[in-house]
């Protein structure tokens, strides 16, 4: 498989209820149906099997860079991000690379 992939962690504050979460996880779900250039997409909660890990994970998979930026940038994607996450987040971790 070629293409570029973008992998996102977050750690969510302190008091996040399930409710929250679940909501991020729905707004992010949608956005398959909005951005075309989006090849695969997932999002997943921790299984809580190993300590310190992240609390919620995405990853993201596009045909390339040019994609993957188009998704970045994307309003619908922004404002998930802006209303949904970034009220909650505590810590977040990416990373973006080749396949």
């Amino acid at each position: 498989m070629s293409g570029f992939r973008h992998i996102a962690l977050f750690r969510w504050i302190e008091g996040t209820t399930t409710g929250q979460q679940d909501e991020v996880a729905a707004k992010l779900r949608e956005l398959p149906g909005a951005i075309p250039e989006i090849r695969e997409y997932g999002v997943g909660v921790n299984a809580g099997v190993n300590p310190g890990a992240y609390d919620f994970a995405v990853v993201a998979d596009f045909a390339g860079l040019d994609d993957y930026l188009v998704y970045r940038d994307h309003p619908v994607h922004r404002a998930a991000v802006d209303d949904y996450i970034t009220p909650i987040t505590a810590e977040r971790a990416s990373i973006q690379y080749e396949l």
